[in-house]
């Protein structure tokens, strides 16, 4: 039996580790049954056009097709979807907002039928003008890629429509507090910066993909949902089934990184086998991959007034992000932007206004980060130019306005739950930033606070079986962070039980019981906590069985390192309890944990994630490469159960961070996504690995998780762009305003007197 001290805190190999290193692992994309069809999506030539007709008779002629669906063909069936907005059809309703759009579903024996029956849909548009960015989607006379608002909230999944837009602004949010325009006016400094963040695609290593069955028995989906509970709850919207007759299942997922939350391809699986009779399976490639989710862009100017010590009196934001063709999560993704701009300092005056803008482009949804990135990008890189003008060094300037611990940032809000302060002090002495940079070389920090954890809702059941192994039962996602490793330690911590007897199933809605979602790095703090409540409802449970079978007061009964102390009896292991309470060496025992907004989790956030990083860049003078020399992270995780996979986790976002920094965007031309593919989106490669990394850990105890634990896996994302660009412009001389800082955008930057052909301009 391991001892406590050997179940949390210790860097335990992952319990999927070998399986997944191996490829026995099983993923959604590995699930087959008898009788399977597969789908395929006849995908929009068009970014925005009116259709017109959609030819199916050659497509149905193609062998092996067994049926082809448009969005006719759903009329008893509720077509769109949406957990905020249901303007999301399944398949385009009678136009077509995105180049890549689905506007017909094959179904055929093979994936090779399929794709040749999608080739020989003909599809007649009329074109209508395309709004492929955010400046001409807010021109006063746009027109309009929404007619119609759909409703929000309970009444978003009625057909009823109650209102006409006026413009193509999806949603807009505001914030703030104080006299902002009186600060201005009296500061002894300000400093304006503008900073445009691209269009990012996540690139989980496993494309989107679901298997689907339609039956009497209900809806049951396959699929690589992060939140499965939230796609069993648009399939119910859409089938008009009990939520008791859908089942989605979640099993390994490779990679989500926030793309793979909410809905996506799952109702294109199941409208093809409720139509087919057939389960259908539709696995999309990395293409179409590109073709149905990607991050926010957004454009965002902001204003500081400092004092003349450097310390902010004010700061106003405008925040433009361009959510794409659908609403998705590009509200709350705009709004947790709105939150987290500023940054976690002091700040007395504030405005922030920010809105969400469609655009007949992919529409956007969650991505690491949620908004965090963009917001903080333009508030980093303006400290950093404030810096430069009031001549106070960086760091210096933000550990003066940081919020102490215990600080408010957003007023009503729960307090600053870490030392920031100390944070920065661990990457600056890891990258020695006292150290004089040599020509073309730079340095940058930056420091974020997100508030994370979502709202605080989360079940879990811990079943003590009776040979004393143990089952923990969680609606939570294991897509690659290691929650299946970490909730096992939390459980086996909490029964003083060895944790190779310990094993943790995920993610059925059929059998696990309800968790929100997974994403907000909320898995370790809140399905933590529910876990640990549900194994002392466990053992309070054995407690009294053990009282009963010895014939004594419930209340004499004790546990402790795996064993129920019974007074005059000695200690009883697990299973002779059960054993004897239920008789006939059978029986089990269930614990129930409830995680919501009460006692300790009434304030919200439930935790805020922070981060702190640093980068040492240098530059190639004849190409504007840039090398990162020295990586430094801190994971500010107020315990790490498992250090090794918070180590991960924070290299991973970090390595993501510099991916946006450095090299991806999509990049559209007048609607059309000129590199949908994995060779023209360029993503960091081994060679652009830093050549030094230094990921540390601040364990201080202040999270309401787990023995202090708060999240991890965001935090370090987060301030890596504006870091990156401050680097670079210390290195050149120049600021940037905008990313990724590709070698050719810092070539320019380095040569403004010479044209992009070579000659001088």
């Amino acid at each position: 039996m391991n001892s406590q001290s050997e179940s949390i805190g210790a860097s335990l190999p992952r319990s999927d580790g070998r399986s997944k290193v191996t490829g026995a692992a099983r993923y959604a994309v590995d699930h087959v049954v008898p009788d399977m069809l597969h789908g395929v999506a006849v995908r929009s030539t068009r970014a925005h056009a009116a259709i017109d007709g959609i030819g199916t008779d050659d497509a149905l002629a193609v062998p092996g097709v067994v049926a082809v669906l448009t969005s006719e063909d759903l009329a008893d069936l509720f077509p769109r979807y949406g957990h905020l907005v249901a303007d999301h059809p399944i398949m385009a309703i009678e136009k077509t907002n995105y180049m890549g759009e689905p506007v017909a579903l094959v179904v055929a024996e093979t994936i090779h039928a399929a794709h040749d029956g999608a080739d020989a849909v003909v599809v007649r548009y009329t074109d209508l003008p395309v709004l492929a960015d955010v400046a001409s989607a807010m021109e006063p006379d746009a027109p309009l890629i929404h007619p119609t608002a759909y409703p929000v909230g309970d009444a978003a999944f009625e057909e009823a429509i109650t209102d006409e837009r006026e413009d193509n602004v999806a949603h807009e949010v505001s914030l703030g507090w104080g006299d902002v325009e009186s600060a201005f006016a009296e500061a002894a400094a300000t400093v304006e910066t503008t900073a445009q963040y691209p269009k990012l695609y996540a690139y989980a290593m496993e494309p989107y993909n679901a298997l689907a069955s339609v039956t009497d028995d209900g809806v049951d989906v396959v699929t690589t949902a992060q939140h499965p509970f939230m796609v069993r709850d648009d399939l119910a919207r859409i089938f008009g089934e009990p939520l008791s007759r859908v089942r989605v299942r979640s099993p390994l997922l490779g990679g989500g990184y926030g793309s793979k939350s909410y809905t996506k391809v799952e109702p294109l699986a199941a409208v093809g086998a409720w139509a087919t009779g057939r389960p259908v399976k539709v696995a999309l490639n990395a293409e179409e991959a590109i073709f149905t989710t990607r991050a926010d862009s957004a454009v965002i100017t902001v204003r500081s007034a400092f004092d003349a010590e450097g310390r902010i009196t004010a700061r106003d934001f405008d925040i433009v992000m361009d959510t794409g063709a659908y609403t998705d999560n590009g509200t709350l993704v705009l709004a947790k932007c709105a939150n987290r701009c500023f940054g976690p300092y002091n700040i007395p005056n504030l405005r922030v206004r920010g809105r969400a803008v469609f655009t007949n482009t992919v529409s956007s949804s969650s991505y690491r980060g949620f908004g965090a990135p963009q917001g903080n990008l333009a508030g980093e890189m303006n400290l950093d130019q404030a810096a430069e003008k009031l001549g106070i060094d960086p760091i210096e300037l933000r550990k003066l306005n940081l919020v102490a611990p215990g600080g408010t940032i957003l007023p009503g809000k729960r307090g600053l739950d870490a030392d920031l302060a100390s944070d920065l002090d661990m990457v600056s002495e890891a990258l020695e930033w006292d150290t004089p940079d040599s020509e073309f070389t730079g340095t940058g920090v930056g420091v974020s606070a997100s508030d994370a954890g979502a709202y605080p809702v989360s079940t879990a059941q811990v079943r003590v079986l009776f040979d004393g192994s143990v089952l923990v039962m969680s609606g939570s996602t294991e897509m690659g962070q290691g929650s299946r490793t970490v909730l096992a330690q939390i459980a086996a911590q909490e029964l003083g039980v060895d944790i190779a007897r310990v094993k943790v199933v995920q993610s059925d809605t059929g059998s696990s019981p309800y968790e929100r979602t997974t994403g907000a790095s909320r898995t370790t703090v809140l399905v933590g906590l529910a876990i640990m409540r549900a194994c002392r409802d466990a053992l309070s449970k054995l407690e009294e069985m053990a009282a009963e079978n010895a014939g004594v007061a419930a209340a004499e009964v004790k546990s402790a390192e795996g064993m129920i102390l019974v007074p005059g009896t000695g200690s009883w292991p697990y299973d002779q309890v059960i054993r004897e309470w239920f008789g006939a060496g059978s029986g089990e025992v269930t614990g129930v944990g409830l995680v919501r907004r009460a006692g300790e989790l009434e304030l919200l956030p439930p935790f805020w994630e922070v981060g702190a990083v640093g980068v040492k860049v240098s530059i190639d003078p004849d190409t504007g490469y840039v090398n990162v020399n020295h990586l430094a992270t801190v994971g500010d995780v107020g315990f790490a159960i498992n250090p090794a996979l918070v180590e991960g986790q924070d290299l991973g976002a970090a390595t993501q961070g510099l991916g946006a920094a450095l090299f991806e965007e999509l990049i559209y031309d007048n609607g059309q996504l000129e590199n949908p593919n994995l060779v023209d989106y360029r993503v960091p490669k081994i060679g652009d690995v830093p050549d030094e990394i230094s990921t540390m850990i601040a364990e201080r105890g202040d999270g309401v998780g787990p023995h202090g634990a708060k999240g991890a896996g965001e935090g370090t994302l987060n301030p890596i762009g504006g870091a990156v660009a401050a680097a670079v412009a210390r290195a050149i001389g120049t600021w940037p305003d905008r990313l990724p800082l590709t070698p050719e955008r810092v070539w320019t930057l380095m040569n403004p007197e010479t044209g992009k052909n070579g000659t001088k301009n």
